[in-house]
């Protein structure tokens, strides 16, 4: 059976960590190997050095990978019994753990060797090494909790990449340098939007110019749903125990809450998402059939205790906003709403510009009520999708659904070509029974509602991350923290500068005026290296006639206008929610 090109490169990473831990080996024989797979971006493999490694030693581990896959003709497979195993490995704690693990769960035991390398593996690899793994490169060192548990000891993870072609290695290193570059923990400093600080870890402070993009981000989000329907709601960040024991959080999540005991008795948790808050509105009132959908939303700050090591600027952060919203519906409703969803999904990703596809998450191994409830539950969705997109277009991912039930998940992609998972739509049969909630149906009996869990932007912070590196920091105009710098070109032009700027303001525009006593030409490097949508230079002929010279942000040439003209169609192009900052009328 031939192999898919996905598990095919699987395979050649999973090949390349064996390489990886091979030429280790041989530099430093007393290292102790534990585990290496592929993931989505390469392979890594973690060990247990005797001494401190670093970075600068990547270069010739590198280099002793390609002096052995010369030799390496084939993967040979062989099966032993546990005791030859742990021959093997006398002295490695961490092989024995696993061939313990392994031999109690009745799995076979095989190992794998190429060339004079072999190691503890169940398979999947390259068929021919020294042809095909040639294009590799080792990208870092990090630190990483052997079973990814912080009780454990902590060991050197070595990461790397590997493609089929040089041209495919050569285009991700490129790929890489560039979102260096857009790297929205830099830009952020640059443009002054966040900044973190170690009283709060994973916490970001919004400052002003930030502060710009949430309130623009979430105006957009609160008109839109608006006309739809919605009701937008807030409740408490602080919720006791007995919230989350019974929304079931507490036994399925309590891991990455933060909580704490007040008093002698007391136990609460700083919340880590909407829902149950959202049951308890609905609970609040007696409801009608008339009533639903009950679409209830908010934008509170969440909580979750992410682990320090897996933090990375907004866009996994511990403190973060969701455009939240719980749709409370009937079984017949379903169908209708997730299409209303998926028109609302349409319209935002449509205003940036981006790429995105859906993604079925389907039961998970520990799950929330019963397997009959989320095989209803999960062909309700999978009937939605093939509808929407056509059956066997979309991506399934086999028990990645929440433990109340199925999910949509939205996949964007960026202007790098990264995949992101942003906004989910999530179909939950079991809160509202958990919660006892109810409606009144057409026939006077009460039954209980389906709450659909839905986010489109995702998290803001980590959305406001993925953009600010896939705009580079040049937002659109709409979004722009200051959408007009004026740069004035002597003191007798401040105060005609400054009178404009508040005829700019009134008219809704978000401008500055730069009267320093710098030139001119650093005024406008100034503003060009802050992304500034636009600069105006005023100096006596502007002052004289109703005439602007425009620059926009990324032209060269400057462009005329009227004074008038400029302020329409900055309004417009701000109402229109317009990417492109051209052309000028």
């Amino acid at each position: 059976m031939k192999e898919s090109n996905n598990e095919s490169l699987e395979n050649l990473r999973h090949s390349a960590s064996h390489l990886l831990a091979a030429a280790v080996m041989e530099l430093w024989p007393d290292t102790k190997r534990t585990i290496g797979p592929a993931i989505e971006t390469g392979f890594y493999y973690d060990f247990d050095f005797s001494k401190p490694i670093s970075d600068s030693d990547l270069p010739a581990i590198e280099k002793k990978m390609h002096e052995l896959v010369k030799s390496w003709k084939r993967f040979e497979r062989k099966e032993v019994s546990a005791s030859d195993a742990k021959k093997e490995y006398q002295g490695n704690p961490y092989k024995l753990e696993l061939i313990d693990e392994f031999s109690k769960d009745g799995q076979k035991l095989t190992f794998y060797t190429s060339g004079d390398y072999t190691d503890l593996c169940r398979g999947g690899h390259c068929e021919h090494p020294s042809k095909d793994l040639k294009h590799f490169k080792l990208m870092s060192i990090a630190g990483a909790y052997w079973r990814g548990s912080e009780k454990n000891q902590m060991l050197t993870r070595i990461y790397g990449t590997a493609f089929p072609s040089k041209k495919e290695l050569d285009d991700y290193l490129a790929m890489l340098e560039e979102a260096k570059k857009r790297d929205h923990r830099k830009l952020g400093a640059e443009l002054e939007l966040f900044m973190f600080h170690e009283t709060s870890p994973g916490s970001p402070y919004w400052l002003p110019k930030g502060l710009v993009l949430i309130n623009e981000l979430v105006q957009f989000w609160r008109e839109e749903h608006r006309m739809r329907g919605y009701q937008e709601i807030a409740s408490p960040l602080v919720n006791k125990r007995e919230l989350w024991q019974i929304s079931g959080h507490w036994d399925h999540y309590k891991g990455d809450m933060f909580i704490a005991t007040m008093g002698e008795n007391e136990v609460y948790g700083l919340k880590p998402m909407n829902c149950p808050n959202a049951m308890i509105v609905f609970a609040s009132k007696t409801r009608s059939y008339k009533d639903l959908p009950l679409r209830l939303s908010d934008t509170d700050i969440l909580h979750r205790y992410e682990l320090s090591g897996t933090l990375g600027g907004l866009l996994r952060a511990r403190s973060f906003r969701q455009d939240d919203s719980h749709n409370f519906v009937t079984e017949d409703q379903i169908a209708d709403e997730y299409e209303r969803i998926f028109e609302i999904a349409e319209r935002f990703y449509g205003v940036f510009k981006l790429q995105f596809r859906y993604r079925l998450g389907t039961r998970p191994e520990k799950f929330l009520g019963d397997a009959a409830t989320w095989d209803r539950a999960e062909k309700a969705l999978t009937s939605i999708l093939d509808k929407k997109v056509g059956t066997g277009k979309y991506e399934i991912a086999e028990k990645d659904g929440a433990f109340y039930g199925p999910k949509v998940d939205i996949i964007m992609k960026d202007a790098l070509g990264r995949d992101w998972q942003m906004g989910t739509i999530q179909l939950d049969f079991q809160q509202p029974q958990r919660f006892g909630l109810k409606y009144t149906a057409p026939d006077g009996t009460a039954k209980t509602p389906i709450a659909i869990h839905r986010v489109i932007y995702g998290s803001l912070e980590r959305f406001i991350g993925i953009i600010t590196e896939s705009f580079a920091g040049s937002f659109p105009l709409w979004l722009s923290p200051e959408q007009v710098r004026i740069a004035v070109v002597g003191k007798d032009h401040r105060a005609f500068c400054h009178d404009y700027a508040r005829t700019l303001m009134q008219a809704g525009i978000r401008v500055t005026v730069d009267d320093s006593n710098e030139t001119v030409g650093n005024k406008i490097r100034k503003a060009s290296n802050e992304k500034i949508p636009f600069t105006l230079v005023i100096g006596d002929k502007e002052m004289k006639s109703e005439e602007l010279a425009v620059r926009t942000r990324g032209a060269k040439d400057v462009v005329p206008t009227t004074r008038d003209r400029f302020i329409s169609m900055l309004q417009q192009k701000i109402a229109d929610r317009a990417i492109d900052l051209t052309p000028l009328p």
